[in-house]
């Protein structure tokens, strides 16, 4: 890694490194100059030299790679940061290999504005390509992600150093595999192409920005994705352009987007082509508004390999499908050898009752699609056939092809059908015989479902009671913080007469005659959604029609006639051309507070300081090594007993160092932790709780305050604790903006000529950890061992930044319902910190009572329990902890609830790293569709979901993603959560929340809403 004086850079970077973000740096006289730029070379040391230049680039810097092949061992991460630069030197010429990665990403951006990512390909990671979240004016340009043929990772020939990049990569589009190899049924059928094998395996998004502004993909590939290649949900503000999809499931999937734009680019051979819909499962927003224009669809026709989500669903065939999106352009792209429709234009009304959204935030229905200059060539001539998988699952997404074909096929039975049905002939090239009969799909096929006017339905309301939002045509805006008991939609609707639909505002599409159309293909279908079908599915299913069904059949046969679609014709005007996408330019930030020198540094670090006294004044900088802050009484050992500011001095209690412990705590590896709390004389935090101030409050605390946290694994028969690494939360202020935010640091503990010292390692490190001991709260004996890993700087901020929150990396833990106990030391081992004179004294109180806490409620403290009166997360492993009798439903409920919120919901909530998700897991949230309750996964993959449909199925764990994801079946990186900080099981938590989902939860939707939508 080239750069000068990476010791001192690194000392002085680090100090800033989250700064700039946030509108300011640390003290000293001398800026770091922003600008440079870090070269990583392929070799070794490329994942130590990638994670060192990660963690130490500042707004202006650029980190490239030099031309060849990298075998990177982690994900290069960038969080809380802006105006930064990752580059190659071309996407054939530089590959970042994440096939031996422990993490799921390979490139990931975490609140960061203004980053471009550019000229290189991300292959073979285990979760998604290129990854961005609430990123703002972010930038992918000439990249790829690939996944090797025939299994991504696992595949038998991966991509490797020393092959002709640029030939393993020019994946062609000439014969994609209809027909899934793993069905039996297939055997001998279209089950493999020349050009390429898919796999599950392969990872699930190639780019994926998600919950962010102002993205712009540009000239950018994906090859081989399990889910989506081309991605962007729940952002603002997206063009996509000049990029290609190709192998896989879907090309381009734009979810819950606000204004996007796609062109010039090339679908060929997914599943589908391109994907714009809604999707719903509690999420931020809806979309609105997409141009789509200048693009290629074909031979979309691969058979679906990814399980779980809504894209496991796609019908192999697909060009172009719109879903419950509103106001979709599509204009000048051709759409071409796709199986089983050019455009389908459907809705959710389509899916059997169990099956569709149970939310009543989302609308069901795309309504304003504007379809003209488009050409379309052979498209639903060779629809494919329903695997008896299919039938067997009675999924209607997955039947589709074959609802669509023996319906058109009935419609072309129909006497004044015929001259239509014999135009369009015996289908293309590959077309079957059933072609000639009519049985097929179409260049443009709709289902032809509308909803009518719920007049029963009030205008839906904010929880303070005023009304939500309204956009300029009068459809409520409505986010998941809103909750409504019934689907308006009175906004499509004349208010007075006959209160007909409004069209051509609210009709569902207008398509004009300048539109091509081969003569081999149905020009349009309606095929009535499912009308009529239910017997027929019944019977394919082995089950006689009921006599509902047979009379439904009249339904059956679908129309041809596209004459409610030529808008200007029927209703007097057309809907007019949505608005060019304009992406405004880049503000950086004002320029933060010059960094300290190197001089500086060690003056403040290196300063004598009296004996029992911690070095605050060092707190506004990075120290070299953890003893320079003087926070312990042996600086070789960080269980000893606090320092304080003012020893023997004036007395003032509220310096002294507190130790202090959890309720429920983030499970690390069987780790035991030994936390303090440092305040600066005369500081005072301030008392937050979630009654006042929401879910999510912390305790606030003064600039200068510093929260020590050291890791160790204990060997109880010795008597004996391996201190591996100790993590600092330092409070500074910016002297420019005068904000103030949350640094972390990370030491790591080795010994140097003799001596234990606690170096600073912003990358992390790895150590080989064994430990033996009795659980402080239940008494269980933990024994086992690991290779622990130590997160680097940018994946703490990673689970301690929210938009919600303080800047920077803010505190987690500590909320007063998880430290309302008595204080005692999770180790065996016996320490000065164990002894310290808060031992068995309720840490609530003991804050408040001697001054280091303001706005304290009246406090009073049970004599026996040691419990303050004030609200309280319960001791996950200690039965009957929350005041109910043990192993009662509700006490393993609140135990349960207890120990996701502590190892989940800093993520899992509306403001966090998982905010898209619509997965929030508060203890104080009601257990519904936004707690897991049969809510389907958004983003899981078939690695992540472990092949299971939702997050919380009632009474049943074994098909619940949440018990998959931390039990021992989730074994890779994509699968395992938490993703961060723990390589083992944590079996006491697994087996609760199994003991919950199996004995607690049940489908009843007076005790849990949602519970009875599990399907």
């Amino acid at each position: 890694m080239k750069i000068s004086n990476l010791s001192v850079r690194l000392a002085i970077a680090s100090s800033i490194v989250f700064l700039h973000a946030c509108g300011g740096g640390g003290g000293g006289d001398t800026a770091v100059v922003a600008g440079q730029t870090f070269k990583i070379e392929p070799g070794a040391t490329a994942t130590a030299d990638m994670i060192k230049a990660m963690v130490t680039v500042v707004p202006g810097d650029t980190i490239e790679f030099d031309c060849g092949f990298f075998d990177l061992k982690t994900t290069l991460q960038l969080s809380n940061t802006e105006s930064i630069t990752i580059k190659g030197c071309g996407r054939d010429k530089t590959i970042l290999s994440f096939k031996n990665s422990n993490q799921q990403v390979g490139i990931l951006a975490v609140n960061v504005r203004g980053i471009t990512v550019q000229d290189l390909t991300v292959a073979d990671t285990d979760g998604n390509g290129f990854e961005m979240r609430a990123v703002d004016h972010g930038t992918l340009e000439r990249v790829r992600a690939f996944w090797s043929s025939a299994g991504g990772r696992e595949s038998a020939t991966p991509i490797k150093a020393g092959d002709k990049y640029a030939e393993v990569m020019a994946i062609k589009c000439t014969d994609p595999a209809t027909l899934n190899p793993n069905v039996p049924e297939n055997s001998g059928g279209d089950i493999s192409s020349p050009d390429y094998t898919v796999s599950d395996k392969a990872g699930r998004y190639g780019i994926y920005p998600v919950g962010s502004d102002n993205i712009l993909i540009d000239g950018s590939e994906s090859i081989g994705a399990s889910d989506a290649g081309i991605y962007v949900g729940q952002s603002n503000t997206v063009i996509i352009r000049n990029s290609r999809a190709i192998y896989n499931v879907f090309g381009f999937e734009i979810e819950n987007v606000q204004g996007g734009e796609y062109h010039d680019n090339i679908a060929e051979c997914n599943t589908g082509g391109f994907l714009v819909y809604d999707l719903d499962g509690n999420l931020r927003q809806y979309g609105d508004r997409t141009r789509m224009y200048h693009n290629l669809a074909r031979m979309n026709n691969g058979y679906n390999f990814t399980e779980g989500g809504f894209v496991a669903n796609v019908p192999p065939g697909s060009g172009m499908i719109t879903l419950a999106y509103d106001r979709i352009d599509i204009f000048e792209n051709e759409f071409r050898d796709n199986n089983t429709g050019g455009i389908i234009h459907t809705s959710y009304a389509i899916f059997p009752p169990g099956d569709q959204p149970s939310e009543k935030r989302i609308d069901f229905y795309s309504e304003g699609v504007h379809i003209w200059k488009n050409k379309f060539f052979n498209n639903g001539n060779r629809l494919p056939d329903a695997t008896t998988d299919d039938l067997q699952s009675n999924k209607t997404a997955r039947l589709l092809p074959a609802i669509v074909g023996y319906k058109n096929q009935a419609a072309c039975g129909i006497a004044t059908n015929a001259a239509t049905c014999a135009a369009a002939g015996s289908g293309g090239p590959g077309s079957g015989s059933r072609t000639a009969s009519g049985y097929r799909g179409g260049h443009i096929v709709w289902d032809g479902l509308e909803d009518s006017l719920n007049d029963t339905c009030e205008y839906p309301k904010r929880a303070d009671g005023s009304p939500v939002p309204a956009d300029e045509r009068g459809k409520p805006l409505l986010t998941n913080q809103e909750n409504p008991g019934c689907r308006y939609n009175a906004y499509k609707f004349a208010k007075t007469g006959d209160k007909a639909r409004i069209k051509p505002d609210w009709w569902f599409s207008c398509i004009d005659d300048d539109n091509e159309y081969s003569a081999d293909s149905l020009a349009f279908s309606n095929f009535h959604g499912t009308k009529g079908a239910n017997g027929f599915i019944a019977v394919s299913s082995g089950n006689p029609p009921t006599p509902e069904q047979v009379a439904e059949s009249r339904e059956f046969p679908a129309t041809f006639d596209m004459s409610d679609h030529k808008c200007a014709a029927k209703y007097g005007k057309n809907l007019p051309p949505l608005p060019a996408i304009i992406i405004p330019p880049f503000v950086p930030s004002p320029p933060g507070d010059v960094a300290p020198t190197a001089e500086e540094i060690a003056r403040l670090c290196e300063a004598v300081t009296a004996a029992g006294k911690v070095n605050f004044d060092a707190a506004r900088v990075n120290c070299p090594t953890l003893d320079q802050y003087h926070l312990f009484s042996k600086p070789q050992d960080p269980t000893s007993a606090p320092n304080s500011s003012d020893p023997g001095g004036a007395g003032d209690t509220n310096v002294v160092g507190t130790p202090f412990v959890l309720n429920t705590k983030l499970f690390s590896d069987y780790s035991v932790k030994y936390r303090v709390l440092f305040m600066p004389t005369g500081g005072k935090a301030i008392y937050k709780d979630a009654s006042t101030d929401g879910p999510d409050a912390t305790v606030i605390f003064p600039v200068g305050t510093i929260i020590a946290k050291s890791f160790a694994f204990a060997n109880e028969g010795a008597g004996t604790e391996n201190v591996v690494e100790t993590r600092l939360l330092i409070k500074r202020i910016n002297n420019s903006s005068h904000s103030t935010r949350w640094d972390p640091l990370v030491y790591v503990w080795g010994t140097e000529s003799g001596q234990r010292v606690a170096r600073l390692s912003q990358g992390g490190a790895a150590a080989d950890v064994t430990w033996s001991y009795h659980d402080a709260d239940s008494g269980v004996m933990h024994t086992g061992s690991t290779n622990y890993q130590v997160p680097n700087a940018n994946q703490c901020l990673s689970c301690h930044s929210r938009q919600d929150s303080e800047a920077g990396a803010a505190p987690i833990g500590l909320k007063v319902r998880n430290l309302n106990r008595p204080y005692q030391s999770e180790s065996p081992v016996p320490t000065e910190q164990a002894a310290n004179a808060i031992k068995d004294k309720n840490q609530v109180d003991w804050l408040c009572s001697h001054g280091l806490m303001l706005d304290c409620p009246a406090l009073t403290v049970n004599p026996t329990t040691k419990i303050a009166n004030v609200e309280r997360l319960p001791v996950y492993n200690k039965p009957g902890d929350g005041g109910d009798a043990a192993g009662s439903a509700a006490d393993v409920e609140k135990r349960a609830k207890a120990y996701l919120e502590v190892n989940c919901q800093h993520c899992h909530n509306v403001h966090g790293f998982a905010a898209s998700t619509g997965l929030y897991l508060s203890a104080s949230d009601p257990v519904g569709l936004s707690y897991g309750v049969c809510k389907h996964s958004t983003a899981t993959g078939a690695d992540g979901s472990g092949g299971r449909a939702y997050d919380i199925v009632p009474a049943a764990p074994a098909q619940s993603i949440v018990e998959y994801r931390i039990s021992s079946a989730a074994t890779s990186p994509a699968a395992r959560m938490p993703p961060l900080a723990r390589s083992v099981v944590h079996d006491e938590g697994h087996d609760l929340v199994l003991q919950w989902i199996r004995d607690v939860i049940v489908a009843d939707e007076s005790k849990y809403p949602n519970s009875t939508h599990c399907n």
